[in-house]
């Protein structure tokens, strides 16, 4: 029977071809650094379930930003490991506390010239690790750590960040951050609101990087992760309590997550590719079993594809440089 000469792969033929018919493409600017630095470091210090990945030292930190900013990523997520911890985490409030001396480094080396951003959460500075103040049963009290949230971004926008990022999973906080910051006469700071942040087991490798003293776990107060109707609630209210963006945590396994908040809501989307994914693809490479590169960069686009036009990923720097060589 006559058919008609119908051929896709003409627009596959060559790589030329493919980039001019390319549906989804990731630019480095897509892409934020998450950055950790440790308290009293002098170098670098490598960790191990992440290889490539390092607690940086002040100076070392400096370094990296200004790499980051060369290789042209969007922005930089600070984490902060203090050498002391206490049960209120009162090291990620003090003006002296490692963030927000972190903070302050990097932007008074780098300016405006990347979006410098830092986590808001007590669970690096805790001594039991989790997100949250304690109630004397050892429950996490929402209400009393919204309070020590509010302080932490103002401290934090006070040292001079753009972007804080509430990640506790606490209800109300993206309102409290808000009005909290405002009050402060920080009105041009952004909330990158976590709102949908899943109790996932590929959150293990970052524990080591922020050397966790988790005991227990955090499913009371992060997300099941069988659900996806009740993410698109906590999306919802978060936009309502003023979250400038929103982002879904992890990435890979909850593509289908992205897209769903992709099609609900009119803010920035972001994703947070995690040290599980990319302790696994690392994994896998130093085994030979798969190309490490392209791998990098087809998880990437995945995510973008899904729908998040920011993506926080450790590649991020690599990444960039790869997609300048049109690799």
């Amino acid at each position: 029977m006559p058919y008609p000469d119908i051929r896709p792969r003409r627009l596959r033929r060559n790589a030329a071809v493919r980039r001019l018919v390319a549906e989804t493409r990731v630019a480095p600017s897509d892409l934020v650094v998450p950055m950790f630095v440790k308290e009293g470091l002098t170098e670098p210090r490598p960790v191990a379930s992440m290889p490539g990945v390092v607690q940086h030292s002040r100076e070392s930190l400096r370094k990296a930003a200004v790499e980051a900013v060369q290789a042209g990523v969007g922005g930089i997520m600070l984490f902060g490991v203090p050498e002391q911890r206490d049960a209120t985490g009162s090291a990620g409030v003090y003006p002296a506390g490692i963030l927000n001396v972190a903070i302050r480094d990097v932007v008074s080396e780098v300016g405006d010239a990347t979006v410098v951003m830092s986590d808001l959460c007590l669970d690096e500075f805790t001594s039991h690790g989790h997100c949250g103040l304690l109630t004397p049963g050892g429950e996490v009290d929402n209400d009393a750590t919204l309070a020590a949230y509010a302080e932490m971004a103002v401290a934090q926008a006070a040292a001079g960040v753009g972007v804080v990022g509430p990640s506790g999973m606490m209800d109300g906080q993206v309102g409290v951050v808000r009005r909290a910051l405002d009050a402060a006469g920080h009105q041009d700071v952004a909330v990158l609101a976590y709102a949908v942040k899943y109790a996932s087991a590929f959150f293990g490798p970052f524990r080591d990087a922020v050397e966790s003293a988790l005991e227990g776990d955090r499913r009371t107060y992060q997300q099941d992760p069988a659900n996806l109707r009740e993410s698109l609630r906590e999306v919802e209210l978060d936009v309502a309590e003023g979250a400038d963006m929103v982002m879904v945590k992890p990435a890979l396994p909850y593509l289908d997550v992205v897209a769903a908040v992709r099609a609900t809501v009119d803010v920035p989307v972001a994703a947070y590719q995690v040290s599980g994914e990319y302790a696994m693809v690392e994994a896998a490479a130093a085994n030979g079993w798969v190309d490490r590169e392209r791998v990098m960069l087809e998880t990437l686009t995945s995510i973008r594809r899904a729908g998040a036009q920011i993506i926080l990923t450790y590649w991020a720097v690599e990444a960039a440089g790869l997609l300048r060589e049109g690799y």
